[in-house]
């Protein structure tokens, strides 16, 4: 392609754009015998294996239990009863020992019973009966064990070391991308931002998050509070400034981010509390924690911050389990949110008591997670709201799982998994890199600017920057290579880059992928020596 058909496709996503990387990387590698790479997207080859076992053995227990409840021909069963329940599955357990899963889902029932101080036929029920699907979701915004036992999991995850006084309120969603959608929807119903609004958004960032704000939908104005690499992807002081200005209604991060994978650090985490608290303390955070679990002893700023933040969580990448969509929006019992909808005009709480009417006599006292809840249902079917039964069993017994794991063998095993293929694609890269402790290493940003800059030189880089197009990277990769990386740019990272994920590939793809990106730099240099009379190129 030339620099003119690059120019064309500059507005895409890159996850549009990677729809016709595919197709060359796929005739490339079908033309010459190449093994075809998409390292393009992130989806993790590994599953977490054993809170997969619990969750299907004891669907088997609660079969069990439906048919012991009613046993009719044409395999009509029963709906599972609680009293005595905890003690038969203990007793099935023992008779079934033997089987994958058994020693597991004992030890989640039983950590669960003790940790919590739940009540045995209560907690074990709302697994089965859960786990079976035979009701709507009750409570609609989450089960009550199943919230308790993800509250402790996201204290884990996303709060070590910092835990904040009160509780968090959650609602299990369909995955990251539903806590998305439903928040924006939210925030604009509920007029805590308008069309014509200011948000800032911590970049890079998740791409899009940069397009929803474009939408007719929402037709907010944004501004970009840049993590330059130079600066190891931290917000510096100079970034934050942008956040003083009172027109900036919400700031908007992925933490560690996507892609450059890094995690704020505590330097970082401090400028904006002293920020928000000194100067801000009505601005209102939303911070997508996904990759957290991937660094260790990973603090979020809702941790810092918890009544200015809305965390988002998902169970996707950590534990292999995108196709379950399992997500987790988290406010704080005691967050600005709520003091934004009570300080609103009262023509503006009159057009919302008629929007929530039909939930409450007192509309008014619909807190703002709840009507999240209601929002994501289009207030109308808010009784038929709430993750589904078996989705959010799954939830608790990832999170339990987990827990039970005090060691960590888990984690350090997924850990060393993505370092394993970060050390492999330096190594085909022939470079030398010294990463952040706070570098997740699920994504990678190959930012050929900054390395042409390091080893060729100022000249070379004003050279390939006047003559070739950014794009030419991933379509050359492609067209040349059988590998599919994302354009950085699409996510507002260095223009002359790529993004790589370490999650999708077998380890010795990366190597190969190193080699790669280290033959197309060699061709830059090389087309840029010919053009001065150097060597041929």
């Amino acid at each position: 392609m030339d620099n003119a058909q690059y120019v064309s496709l500059e507005g895409l996503s890159p996850f549009e754009i990677k729809d016709e990387l595919i197709k060359l990387a796929r005739e490339e590698a079908q033309r010459s015998s190449r093994m075809y790479l998409n390292a393009g997207r992130g989806n993790p080859n590994w599953i977490a294996t054993r809170p997969r076992e619990a969750y299907f053995l004891l669907g088997q227990f609660a079969v069990t239990e439906s048919k012991r409840v009613h046993d009719a021909a044409f395999g009509i069963g029963g709906m599972p009863a609680a009293p005595g329940v905890a003690e038969r599955l203990d007793t099935w357990l023992e008779e079934h020992s033997d089987m994958p899963g058994a020693d597991t889902l004992k030890a989640c029932v039983d950590h669960a019973i003790a940790a919590f101080g739940f009540e045995p036929d209560a907690f074990v029920h709302e697994l089965v009966d859960g786990i079976i699907g035979d009701n709507y979701p009750v409570p609609d915004r989450a089960l009550l064990h199943t919230e308790q036992v993800v509250h402790e999991y996201l204290m884990w995850a996303l709060c070590a070391g910092h835990r904040p006084e009160g509780r968090f309120d959650l609602y299990p969603v369909e995955g990251g991308t539903a806590a998305m959608c439903y928040l924006f929807k939210t925030l604009k119903a509920n007029r805590l931002l308008n069309p014509g609004d200011t948000i800032a958004l911590g970049t890079p960032i998740f791409t899009p998050y940069m397009e929803m704000t474009e939408l007719e939908d929402y037709a907010l104005n944004s501004i970009h509070v840049p993590a330059i690499q130079e600066h190891g992807f931290q917000f510096t002081e100079e970034a934050f400034a942008q956040l003083e200005d009172p027109k900036v209604k919400a700031f908007f991060l992925v933490n560690p981010g996507n892609p450059s994978a890094v995690a704020l650090n505590s330097e970082t985490i401090a400028r904006l509390v002293k920020l928000v608290r000194e100067k801000r303390p009505d601005l209102m955070i939303l911070t997508d924690d996904v990759y957290g679990t991937f660094v260790p002893d990973f603090e979020s700023v809702m941790g810092h911050l918890p009544q200015n933040t809305i965390g988002v969580y998902s169970y996707s990448k950590y534990f292999g389990c995108t196709g379950w969509r399992l997500g987790v929006i988290a406010v704080h019992e005691d967050n600005i949110f709520d003091r934004a909808l009570a300080a609103l005009p009262e023509e503006i709480k009159t057009e919302l008591d008629r929007r929530y009417a039909t939930l409450s006599l007192t509309p008014r006292a619909i807190r703002f997670v709840d009507r999240v809840v209601a929002d994501s249902r289009d207030v109308a079917l808010n009784h038929t709201a709430g993750l589904s039964l078996p989705q959010q069993i799954m939830m608790s017994l990832f999170s339990l799982v987990e827990l039970v794991d005090t060691e960590k063998h888990y984690q350090k095993a997924c850990m060393s998994i993505l370092k394993r293929r970060f050390d492999l694609l330096v190594k085909g890269m022939g470079i030398e890199v010294s990463p952040s402790k706070r570098y997740d290493a699920y994504y990678g940003i190959i930012d050929f600017e900054f390395w042409l800059r390091r080893y060729v030189g100022e000249e070379v880089v004003d050279w390939v920057k006047t003559n070739i197009h950014p794009l030419d990277i991933s379509f050359k990769l492609a067209e040349h290579h059988g590998i599919v990386l994302l354009n950085g740019s699409g996510f507002d990272a260095p223009n002359w880059s790529a993004r790589v994920s370490f999650a999708n590939l077998n380890d010795e793809s990366y190597e190969a992928i190193g080699r790669s990106v280290r033959a197309i730099a060699r061709g830059y240099v090389q087309a840029y020596q010919a053009s001065k009379g150097e060597v041929k190129a």
